[in-house]
């Protein structure tokens, strides 16, 4: 076993920083993902109450708060993403901040088994304490205690970018910019 195992029990976050003024989009975010609970699980829908996927909520809330330009997209990625194109987009597209930092509406990059493979975005939870908001393939999208453990890892959070932000995302100039089919996400 090496050192970088997570440990067997659930790690719950206790805490979550302050809000900040470089998070005033983040603040806006949980609200709007939180208008997304019960869309139905369907790999790469991109509609609220529809369907969507982990990629898809965060590309539509980021598209409902105009930090991603609203044709751009992420597509012809495999039900169970590549995890290194998957860090590839997100240290791309957005700032990379370290776990005890994270915040509601930052974006969290978790791992069920070796490799980087699902999305969503932190909450502050209703009942106290870090919450994620994620679609889960079989019961949509949810939010349930953020709790990192060997079978829901951290890999990196990410911050989202301030309105109006896309001018250097790739093809922010025309508007309709995709990654190449099977490149992933």
């Amino acid at each position: 076993m090496s050192s970088t195992t997570a440990p067997t029990t659930h790690q719950p976050m206790t805490t979550l920083q302050p809000l900040t003024p470089r998070h005033a989009t983040a603040a806006a975010a949980v609200p709007a993902a939180r208008a997304w609970l019960g869309t139905p699980w369907r790999h790469q829908a991109r509609l609220q109450g529809v369907g969507v996927d982990c990629v898809g909520l965060l590309i539509g809330v980021a598209r409902q708060l105009g930090v991603l330009p609203p044709a751009w997209d992420i597509t012809g990625y495999a039900r169970l993403p590549d995890g290194v194109a998957l860090m590839r987009h997100l240290r791309g597209l957005l700032d990379e901040v370290p776990q005890a930092d994270l915040r509601p509406g930052d974006v969290v990059c978790i791992a069920f088994d070796q490799h980087p493979q699902h999305v969503g975005l932190v909450g502050d939870y209703l009942h106290g304490g870090p919450s994620i908001i994620h679609a889960i393939n079989g019961r949509g999208v949810v939010e349930t205690r953020l709790m990192f453990s060997r079978g829901m890892r951290f890999v990196a959070g990410f911050a989202l970018p301030e309105t109006p932000a896309y001018a250097g995302f790739p093809g922010a100039a025309t508007d309709a910019a995709t990654t190449p089919a099977g490149e992933g996400a």
